[in-house]
């Protein structure tokens, strides 16, 4: 039997290992953890040298007009969003998870037709604006209900709920045609675009997000599960909206509102355009609307119809939660639609 000999430690430079060798990976990877440690402290330096040498201009920039501007519009549109996506997400959750979907097909009736303008009646109801509809709408559609009626239900309810309709008699006091031209117009827009939903949709423009933890789990965990999920997963493109909200309104000048707010075909379609840009919470334009003294009750009509249906942020919630094959079509049908009737209900009731 011959004598073991003992093991030497391997004496080869790392440099000098082969290519596989454990040697050579374990010292690649050391070294790539110290370069990285090491980068990662020069960088943070390095941008910390810019902010003290450069914090001068950094301020000046930030404390500008219109930094200021843009910073007041976007915090805004959040403020007077968020606490209606909350609630909005809770409604959500609770349907998805609490409601069975039996109860919907009692609650409407069988036939579509009928159903679409029953779910725009409900609409009233539901205190909430265009950040709670569209969790609520996507929760409908899971819990069986006709794509045409939740539809109805997701353009109604901001418009014509009992919060908005309060805020739009406060502000137009000495017109309380207004507020019956807003219910009106909202309602009639909102019942023709579930109609023509029932003609021309069709249901795969409609991709709704997988929700295996709603389906898969008990119901209290599947609560929290949607909650958390819609909250951060409406949330952002809030955000995203909010922040084009902001920039579009801080870049256009407001001498070009000015110059068209005597033009009535022109001033109604600027305003059209102004409520999508704005981005304004429903429970909130009817003071901007007010505001606007230089247009007409129909141009104004015009942005309370509008705004509640298609903005910025709302199309990108409907990007987040229905899919863009479905926003594309829906929200540019819904604007032209709304100008359409409010403009026809204005030249007949104001």
């Amino acid at each position: 039997m011959t004598d073991e000999q003992p093991s030497q430690p391997s004496t080869t430079p790392p440099a000098l290992a082969g290519p596989g060798s454990k040697s050579s990976k374990s010292a690649r990877s050391s070294w790539g953890r110290g370069l990285g440690r090491f980068g990662s402290l020069e960088l943070l330096a390095a941008v910390l040298i810019v902010v003290i040498l450069a914090r001068g201009p950094i301020v000046a920039a930030l404390s500008g007009p219109g930094i200021q501007s843009w910073t007041t519009v976007f915090v805004s549109v959040l403020v007077q969003a968020l606490p209606f996506l909350v609630f909005g997400v809770l409604l959500s959750a609770v349907i998805a998870v609490f409601v069975p979907a039996s109860f919907f097909a009692r609650a409407l009736p069988k036939r579509p037709a009928i159903a679409v303008p029953v779910a725009g009646a409900a609409g009233v109801v539901l205190p909430g604006c265009e950040c709670a509809s569209v969790p609520v709408a996507a929760a409908m559609v899971r819990r069986g209900i006709t794509p045409a009626a939740a539809l109805t239900f997701l353009l109604a309810s901001p418009a014509i709920n009992p919060i908005v309709l309060a805020s739009t008699v406060v502000a137009f006091p000495g017109e309380p045609m207004m507020v019956v031209a807003r219910t009106v117009a909202s309602l009639i827009t909102a019942v023709a675009m579930g109609w023509l939903w029932l003609r021309l949709g069709r249901s795969e423009w409609i991709r709704l997000p997988s929700r295996p933890e709603i389906d898969q789990t008990a119901r209290w965990p599947a609560f929290w599960a949607s909650l958390r999920h819609d909250v951060l997963h409406a949330g952002g493109f809030l955000v995203i909206g909010a922040m084009a909200a902001a920039t579009i309104q801080v870049v256009v000048p407001g001498a070009w509102i000015q110059a068209v707010a005597d033009q009535p075909l022109l001033s109604i379609a600027v305003l059209a355009v102004l409520a999508v840009l704005l981005s304004i919470c429903s429970e909130a334009d009817a003071f901007v609307a007010a505001s606007l003294r230089e247009f007409s009750l129909t141009a104004r009509l015009t942005f309370l119809v509008v705004g509640p249906m298609v903005d910025l942020k709302l199309f990108a919630m409907q990007v987040g939660i229905f899919g863009r094959r479905f926003a594309v079509r829906f929200a540019p049908t819904t604007l032209l639609v709304a100008v359409a009737v409010s403009a026809l209900t204005g030249w007949i009731l104001l």
